[in-house]
């Protein structure tokens, strides 16, 4: 009786969230089978960086179907947290809409200020190098992401305590998925760290504080 009432709850246009994120994630499997059978085994092995990644296709329709998957599951959480810990007369569907806006503008704005500064610096294959593993680590956390939205919605009560253990937990992958890049391409970054520290500040933190204020307003 609790699943069914949670379902009334978050209202049936969280549903068809639901739908058009397996929806993503079986077009992705029938049409690009082996990258999908690769990318499954990102956690275990690094075939599909090491080989997928020297395409320099950051922005193949694989990882456009996966970062559409990204951007719904990943703010549809944001949803299920503000919610929790903020009062807000906005409607549901509205907020997320809000917050889908915000998360997908934040990706494809860093990705072009990125794209531009590799441009701008002849770096345009190490960029786009860089682009494909960012996103397609995301990509891999953002699916479990999307599984605990789905027990969360459907199966158990948020808490503080829960929403904030996923929330630190996707914090820590993508830190340890940034680290495994940033080690992966170290003799760059040892040449140019400077550099690479202003990209952090720049690129890496501030955006996400332009998300929140940007959720918050």
């Amino acid at each position: 009786m609790q699943a069914t009432e949670r379902i009334y709850e978050y209202q049936d246009w969280i549903t068809i969230i639901f739908l058009a994120c397996f929806t993503l994630l079986v077009l992705a499997k029938l049409l690009f089978p082996q990258r999908f059978e690769e990318f499954a085994s990102l956690l275990n092995s690094g075939k599909f960086i090491a080989f997928k990644g020297k395409e320099n296709k950051a922005f193949h329709a694989f990882n456009i179907l996966l970062l559409g998957i990204q951007a719904i599951a990943i703010s549809l959480f944001l949803h299920i947290a503000y919610s929790h810990f903020f009062e807000t007369s906005i409607l549901d569907f509205i907020l997320y809409i809000r917050i889908l806006t915000a998360y997908l503008c934040l990706i494809l704005i860093k990705a072009g200020i990125e794209k531009i500064i590799g441009n701008i610096f002849e770096l345009d294959e190490k960029i786009d190098y860089y682009l494909f593993q960012k996103f397609s680590y995301r990509n891999f956390i953002s699916l479990f992401i999307l599984a605990a939205s789905l027990f969360l919605i459907y199966t158990i009560n948020p808490t503080s305590l829960i929403l904030g253990t996923i929330g630190i937990l996707a914090i820590l992958a993508n830190a340890i998925g940034l680290i495994i890049i940033y080690k992966r391409n170290q003799s760059v970054l040892s040449a140019n760290w400077f550099y690479f520290i202003l990209y952090l500040c720049a690129l890496e933190i501030a955006p996400y504080i332009i998300l929140y204020k940007l959720i918050t307003i």
